[in-house]
């Protein structure tokens, strides 16, 4: 069977992380919640320094009120699950995560940073 000749020959490989508010997340005091967010905010920052994230942001109008931001890394699922546990949110239990890798055609999507993964694959033969 001929490649479909829509599918591109490259793709660049992110790892995509969506953070959801668990069903069981705990009742924080607001003090605590603010210094947690403020913790979480830094967290993303210093990962964004490091060129591990190279786009976040919460999501504010969603069919899903638990479904909370998403980060793009450019680092492996495994590192990128690791450094999400990490996250102060997390580990209070006030945010989960979903990982995932997201593959779009090579050299279509750029960030300001420069940073890109370094991960190019293309698509394996039927």
């Amino acid at each position: 069977m001929a490649r479909d000749p829509n599918v591109p020959d490259e793709f660049n490989v992110y790892t995509l992380v969506i953070l959801r508010r668990p069903a069981d997340s705990p009742n924080l005091p607001e003090e605590e919640l603010d210094r947690l967010q403020s913790l979480h905010l830094a967290h993303r920052a210093e990962l964004r320094e490091q060129g591990l994230i190279v786009a976040n942001g919460p999501f504010l109008e969603q069919s899903d009120e638990s479904l909370r931001g998403m980060s793009i890394f450019t680092c492996d699922l495994v590192e990128a699950a690791r450094l999400n546990e990490l996250d102060p949110l997390v580990i209070a239990g006030r945010l989960a995560y979903e990982v995932m890798e997201w593959w779009i055609a090579a050299d279509t999507l750029a960030f300001p940073s420069g940073n890109a993964p370094e991960d190019r694959r293309s698509l394996p033969e039927d």
